[in-house]
């Protein structure tokens, strides 16, 4: 009961609306979220004016940005308006907590990102092991390990 009346006055104070994942994620635009995704507390979700895909049974941890804008350019008088490249995630892929997603980053299924990658805009295939800062792709890293049960 109290977890929502909680995500309700959350909502109704601040630009955040209600979703069903955690009461204090941020769910902007309308991305494409796909069955069984489970997104935690305090990740970002930035769908605004691009698309955003999160396939089936993606787990996102907490402390996660996948955010399709980068406004560097336009606050430091470059451009004149915010850059926006669309992300798609794959089915089957595990975000660790603290991860940056940047717009124009595509990920194959079944991969892991792990905590506090910074994924830079390009496509990765699936099975991989993306991982650091700068980031490192394992590209099919995952292919011969996984058993089907």
């Amino acid at each position: 009961m109290f977890k929502k009346m909680f995500a309700k006055l959350f909502s109704e104070h601040t630009h955040i609306k209600r979703n069903k994942f955690h009461p204090l994620t941020w769910i902007n635009g309308e991305p494409i979220i796909g069955k069984n995704v489970y997104i935690g507390g305090f990740s970002e979700v930035n769908a605004t004016k691009t698309k955003v895909k999160i396939g089936d049974n993606c787990d996102i941890a907490s402390f996660v940005s996948i955010n399709s804008a980068d406004s560097h350019k336009l606050c430091i008088g470059i451009e004149k308006e915010i850059e926006r490249k669309p992300i798609e995630i794959g089915n089957n892929v595990f975000i660790g907590s603290h991860c940056v997603i940047k717009g124009g980053a595509i990920v194959g299924h079944h991969s892991v990102i792990a905590a506090g990658t910074i994924v830079e805009p390009g496509e990765y295939p699936p099975y991989s092991l993306i991982i650091g800062n700068p980031m490192t792709v394992k590209e099919y890293y995952y292919k011969d390990k996984l058993k089907i049960v």
